[in-house]
């Protein structure tokens, strides 16, 4: 959950925080609505709000049932009710692990290309495009695989069977409530530390490759955000820990985390409240360390190295 509240939450706030710095009027109004809205409100609100949205304003099963139903399934797959989402869900037939390996072997061949043209770049001055190249890496070769191997992942979708929808995936209204509000709310804080650093960089470097012909958005990738992120990744690690911590919430809806477990059904069912705890403090101080490794890693990478 941590992991994909992290990622959701960095799309997010480089959208944001790089449309904050819009010469359009209207866009960077519009994120900075967003920024001051959600980082001014407790994320606790947010998560009981989405919820309350997933929970009484969402359609029961029952409004998809018969020739005069009120409510349908989004491209006839996906369901949104008041249980939650119903979407479909992969079956794994064999020769279905040769299609996913070759998916991650596409993904590392994908940043191998874009780290090789970056420093091919930097060494020679010479640019190649990244856009279609890299969608050509990530999806060609997984795609020729699933044809070669005759197909072997399908798709089970929902069906409404009795009072509820059976088959595809079940996802809780619970934990879209707690995905989406941690992952707006952080957001909000990164899409700030985001432009505080493009803003840290100093305007000749925007107007020197601008004089070197250099369209906006190479400019923004290639000059603009690699020396921004020395600004950026310090506060962003101090987001991800935020993001980590502030899981535990997901008891307030009643989405069972290691926090509702552990720390609620475990003590319960056994009386151990100083283990339970203990056990609870370290799970998050594991995680929270993880991460920080992880991250400062990247930082030391991306530093200046003198020569």
């Amino acid at each position: 959950m941590a992991g994909l509240g992290c990622l959701t939450a960095t799309v997010l706030g480089v959208i944001a925080g790089v449309l904050r710095l819009s010469p359009n009027w209207l866009v960077r109004k519009l994120m900075a609505g967003y920024v001051e809205a959600f980082r001014n409100v407790p994320v606790l609100i947010w998560i009981l709000i989405i919820f309350t949205v997933m929970t009484a304003v969402m359609p029961a099963p029952s409004a998809f049932r018969g020739d005069n139903a009120t409510s349908s399934m989004l491209l006839g797959a996906v369901a949104f009710t008041n249980r939650g989402v119903y979407v479909p869900s992969p079956v794994w037939g064999p020769g279905s692990m040769v299609v996913v390996l070759t998916f991650l072997a596409s993904i590392a061949g994908m940043f191998y290309y874009r780290h090789y043209a970056t420093r091919l770049l930097y060494d020679t001055g010479r640019l190649l495009p990244m856009g279609w190249p890299s969608l050509v890496i990530l999806f060609v070769p997984s795609l020729i695989i699933f044809f070669v191997m005759g197909q072997p992942i399908t798709l089970d979708y929902p069906s409404l069977q009795g009072f509820n929808f059976a088959g595809g995936l079940h996802i809780r209204g619970s934990l879209i409530a707690l995905w989406f509000a941690l992952a707006i709310y952080t957001g909000a804080f990164i899409a700030e530390n985001v432009r505080a650093g493009i803003q840290a960089v100093s305007k000749g470097q925007t107007e020197a490759a601008a004089a070197l012909g250099m369209r906006p958005n190479r400019i923004m990738n290639l000059v603009i955000l690699p020396q921004a992120l020395r600004v950026i990744i310090p506060p962003l690690i101090s987001q991800y820990l935020n993001l980590t911590k502030n899981s535990s919430l997901a008891i307030a809806v009643g989405y069972m985390d290691v926090t509702g477990t552990l720390g609620g059904i475990t003590l319960n069912q056994t009386g151990r409240a100083i283990e339970c705890v203990l056990l609870l403090m370290l799970f998050y101080l594991a995680i929270s360390l993880g991460i920080s490794a992880v991250m400062n890693l990247y930082n030391n990478s991306i530093k200046l190295k003198e020569r």
